[in-house]
Protein backbone atom coordinates (compact mmCIF):
# COMPACT_ATOMS: atom_id res chain seq x y z
CA UNK A 1 0.00 0.00 0.00
CA UNK A 2 1.17 3.27 -0.89
CA UNK A 3 0.08 7.16 -0.55
CA UNK A 4 -0.53 7.14 -4.39
CA UNK A 5 -2.69 4.41 -3.69
CA UNK A 6 -4.57 5.96 -1.33
CA UNK A 7 -4.99 8.97 -3.14
CA UNK A 8 -5.88 7.02 -6.25
CA UNK A 9 -8.78 5.37 -4.43
CA UNK A 10 -9.93 9.12 -3.61
CA UNK A 11 -8.99 11.04 -6.89
CA UNK A 12 -12.95 11.51 -6.80
CA UNK A 13 -13.07 14.29 -4.38
CA UNK A 14 -12.28 17.88 -4.98
CA UNK A 15 -8.85 18.97 -3.68
CA UNK A 16 -8.79 22.56 -2.59
CA UNK A 17 -4.78 22.55 -2.94
CA UNK A 18 -2.20 20.17 -3.01
CA UNK A 19 1.01 21.20 -0.67
CA UNK A 20 3.19 18.35 -0.69
CA UNK A 21 2.70 15.25 -2.57
CA UNK A 22 5.91 12.71 -2.00
CA UNK A 23 6.13 8.71 -1.23
CA UNK A 24 6.64 8.93 1.68
CA UNK A 25 4.48 12.56 2.84
CA UNK A 26 1.47 13.91 1.68
CA UNK A 27 -0.46 16.86 2.77
CA UNK A 28 -3.73 18.20 1.15
CA UNK A 29 -6.30 20.70 1.83
CA UNK A 30 -10.27 19.76 1.11
CA UNK A 31 -13.19 20.74 1.37
CA UNK A 32 -15.48 19.87 4.84
CA UNK A 33 -18.28 18.80 2.45
CA UNK A 34 -16.52 15.64 1.49
CA UNK A 35 -14.76 14.88 5.03
CA UNK A 36 -17.26 12.08 5.48
CA UNK A 37 -16.60 10.69 1.84
CA UNK A 38 -13.19 10.61 2.45
CA UNK A 39 -13.18 9.00 5.89
CA UNK A 40 -15.23 6.39 4.33
CA UNK A 41 -12.26 5.44 1.53
CA UNK A 42 -9.88 5.74 4.07
CA UNK A 43 -12.00 3.45 6.74
CA UNK A 44 -11.84 0.83 3.94
CA UNK A 45 -7.87 1.21 3.78
CA UNK A 46 -6.63 1.87 6.61
CA UNK A 47 -9.59 0.61 9.04
CA UNK A 48 -11.65 2.51 11.72
CA UNK A 49 -10.22 5.71 12.95
CA UNK A 50 -7.39 5.13 15.92
CA UNK A 51 -8.56 8.14 17.45
CA UNK A 52 -11.89 9.47 16.84
CA UNK A 53 -12.02 13.42 16.61
CA UNK A 54 -13.06 14.44 19.82
CA UNK A 55 -11.22 11.61 21.51
CA UNK A 56 -8.06 12.47 23.83
CA UNK A 57 -4.82 11.60 22.23
CA UNK A 58 -2.84 9.04 23.91
CA UNK A 59 0.89 8.52 24.42
CA UNK A 60 1.25 6.36 21.85
CA UNK A 61 -0.97 8.39 19.34
CA UNK A 62 1.06 11.78 20.48
CA UNK A 63 4.78 9.77 19.76
CA UNK A 64 3.10 8.29 16.32
CA UNK A 65 2.04 11.39 15.07
CA UNK A 66 4.99 13.94 16.66
CA UNK A 67 6.84 14.42 13.16
CA UNK A 68 4.11 15.49 11.09
CA UNK A 69 2.90 17.88 13.85
CA UNK A 70 1.16 15.77 16.15
CA UNK A 71 -2.86 15.32 17.20
CA UNK A 72 -5.06 17.08 19.24
CA UNK A 73 -8.87 16.46 20.70
CA UNK A 74 -10.59 17.66 17.41
CA UNK A 75 -8.53 15.87 15.16
CA UNK A 76 -9.24 12.74 13.43
CA UNK A 77 -6.39 9.70 12.83
CA UNK A 78 -6.00 6.58 10.98
CA UNK A 79 -3.41 4.13 10.99
CA UNK A 80 -2.15 0.66 9.66
CA UNK A 81 0.42 -1.24 9.94
CA UNK A 82 2.00 -3.16 6.26
CA UNK A 83 4.99 -5.28 5.83
CA UNK A 84 7.26 -3.17 8.20
CA UNK A 85 5.66 0.03 7.85
CA UNK A 86 2.78 2.41 9.44
CA UNK A 87 0.79 4.33 7.35
CA UNK A 88 -0.87 7.56 9.02
CA UNK A 89 -4.06 9.84 8.28
CA UNK A 90 -5.00 12.66 9.81
CA UNK A 91 -7.80 14.96 9.46
CA UNK A 92 -6.85 18.77 10.92
CA UNK A 93 -10.27 20.82 10.35
CA UNK A 94 -9.60 24.33 10.39
CA UNK A 95 -11.58 27.17 11.80
CA UNK A 96 -13.24 28.39 9.06
CA UNK A 97 -15.50 24.88 8.89
CA UNK A 98 -14.78 25.52 5.25
CA UNK A 99 -11.59 23.38 5.09
CA UNK A 100 -9.79 20.28 6.13
CA UNK A 101 -6.20 19.67 6.25
CA UNK A 102 -5.69 16.18 5.09
CA UNK A 103 -1.76 14.95 6.60
CA UNK A 104 -0.66 11.27 5.59
CA UNK A 105 2.67 9.61 6.02
CA UNK A 106 4.40 6.66 5.34
CA UNK A 107 6.74 5.73 8.52
CA UNK A 108 9.00 2.96 9.55
CA UNK A 109 7.52 0.74 12.19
Amino acid sequence: MTLEQILMACNKFKIHTKRVISDEYCELVIFNEDVDEWSIVLSSILGEAEKPRGIEPTPSDLELTKASGGIRVGQTLFKKEVGGLTIIAKFWPWEDKIHTTLKMALLPS
